[in-house]
C-alpha cells in the first residue's frame, strides 16, 4: 500500500552540527538530482520524497549561529564536514536551546554558548512551527538535554527521532510516554549507511552464518570534528560504547570478547572519520581466521541518508496514529533499538512497514 499526497513533513532540528549540515543538504541536493537512486534506500518511501522534507525549527546553543538562518547556521564553525549544495534561505531562525549538559569541557574551548538571556521554550516553538518530527542532534553526553527536548516533543504533540547515544527509544519509560500520547519515537544512535556499526555487525553476523566461531573483535574510530572532540571525555561516553558495543554483539548466540572505540581526535582528519576493525576467529578443524579492515568515510554523511529515511517513516507512522516505539525503523536506522535485527531482516521489516504493512 503506498500512500499519496501526504504532503511535506515538517522537520525541527536540536543541534545545528555537521550532522545536520548534512541532512539540510541532502535535502536539497535530492530536491534536483538526476540520479535519484545513488545513496538512498529509495527515492519514494510510502509516496514521500527527500523534497518533501521541510526545516521549520533548529535549536543550538552556539553563539554564532543563534539568531542566523539555518541555511547560515549549517556552514558555520566548528562544522567542517564538506559542502554538496547550495542552500537557499530556509526562513528558519535558529533559536536558543537549553545548554543543561550539551557541552563538555573540550567543547567550552571551541564553542562559545550564546549569551542570550535565558532559553526559548522549545515546546512552543514547536508548536508554532507545525513541525511533525525533532530530531535529537545533540553532541556525545547530552543526557540531561536530550530528555528536555523529548520532553519538549511530548508536550507539543510532536514525534521524536533520537540520533544520539541516549536511550530513549529503547527505554520502556520513554516507550510508555510517547505511546500514551499516540507519538512515534525511534532510535536510539544512528547507524550510517555503511559506517563502522553496521560493517562490524554484517562481519559478525558472516562468521556466525558460515560457521565460524568469534573469538575476539575490536573497532576503532580516529575522527577530526567536535563529535571526536567531545568524545575525548571519557565520561561522557558510557552510552554510547554500550550502544555500539550492543549493535555487535547481539550477532552472535554466544558472548564474544568486544572493545569498541571511539578511540581519538585527530584535528586535520576534519569531518573524515577513520575506522580499524579485527576479527579473530576459527573454523573447520579449529584453524585459525582473522580480518584486518580499514574504512574511511565523511562521517556526517555517511548518517544522512539514513536519517532521511527516518524522518519519512516517523512521518508515516503519525499519519496513521501509530504511537511508540517504531521497531523496524529503529531497527534499520540506529544502532541501539528497542529490537535488535540483522541488516537484511531489518531492512526487510522497514520496507514492508514503509508500504503498509503494521509492526510486528
Amino acid at each position: 500500500m503506498v500512500e499519496e499526497g501526504l504532503g511535506k513533513v515538517k522537520v525541527a532540528v536540536a543541534g545545528v552540527g555537521n550532522c545536520a549540515s548534512a541532512l539540510v543538504q541532502g535535502v536539497e541536493y535530492y530536491r534536483y538530482k538526476d540520479d535519484k537512486a545513488v545513496g538512498l534506500t529509495s527515492f519514494s518511501l510510502g509516496g514521500l520524497e527527500p523534497g518533501d522534507i521541510e526545516f521549520v525549527a533548529a535549536f543550538d546553543v552556539n553563539q554564532k549561529k543563534v539568531g542566523s538562518d539555518l541555511s547560515d547556521a549549517i556552514f558555520m564553525k566548528p562544522n567542517n564536514t564538506v559542502k554538496i549544495s547550495d542552500v537557499p534561505d530556509l526562513g528558519v531562525s535558529v533559536k536558543r536551546g537549553p545548554l543543561l549538559d550539551g557541552i563538555g569541557k573540550y567543547l567550552k574551548d571551541v564553542v562559545k554558548v550564546s549569551s542570550d538571556e535565558g532559553d526559548d521554550d522549545v515546546s512552543s516553538i514547536l508548536k508554532e512551527s507545525g513541525a511533525d518530527v525533532l530530531i535529537n542532534y545533540l553532541p556525545v553526553g547530552s543526557t540531561t538535554a536530550t530528555k528536555a527536548y523529548a520532553e519538549s516533543a511530548l508536550d507539543a504533540g510532536v514525534a521524536f527521532i533520537n540520533a544520539m547515544p541516549v536511550f530513549i527509544a529503547s527505554s520502556e519509560e520513554w516507550q510508555a510516554k510517547f505511546a500514551e500520547k499516540g507519538l512515534p519515537v525511534a532510535g536510539d544512535d544512528v547507524m550510517s549507511q555503511l559506517g563502522a556499526t553496521v560493517l562490524h555487525k554484517t562481519l559478525v553476523k558472516l562468521f556466525v552464518d558460515r560457521g565460524v566461531k568469534v573469538d575476539e573483535t575490536y573497532q576503532l574510530n580516529l575522527g577530526g570534528d567536535t563529535d571526536f572532540l567531545n568524545m575525548l571525555e571519557e565520561s561522557r561516553l558510557v552510552d554510547k560504547r554500550v550502544s555500539k558495543t550492543a549493535a555487535v554483539k547481539a550477532m552472535a548466540p554466544y558472548d564474544v570478547p568486544t572493545r569498541i572505540g571511539p578511540s581519538d581526535y585527530v584535528e586535520f582528519l576534519k569531518n573524515d572519520k577513520i575506522c580499524y576493525l579485527w576479527l579473530k576467529g576459527r573454523y573447520f578443524g579449529n584453524i585459525p581466521v582473522m580480518i584486518d579492515l580499514k574504512l574511511h568515510v565523511i562521517d556526517a554523511f555517511d548518517s544522512a541518508g539514513v536519517m532521511i529515511d527516518a524522518i519519512r517513516a516517523t512521518k508515516l507512522a503519525l499519519d496513521r496514529g501509530i504511537g511508540g516505539p517504531l521497531i523496524s525503523a529503529s531497527a534499520y536506522c540506529f544502532k541501539h533499538p528497542p529490537v535488535q535485527m540483522p541488516y537484511e531482516e531489518a531492512k526487510k521489516e522497514f520496507l514492508a512497514f514503509t508500504e503498509g504493512k503494521k509492526e510486528r
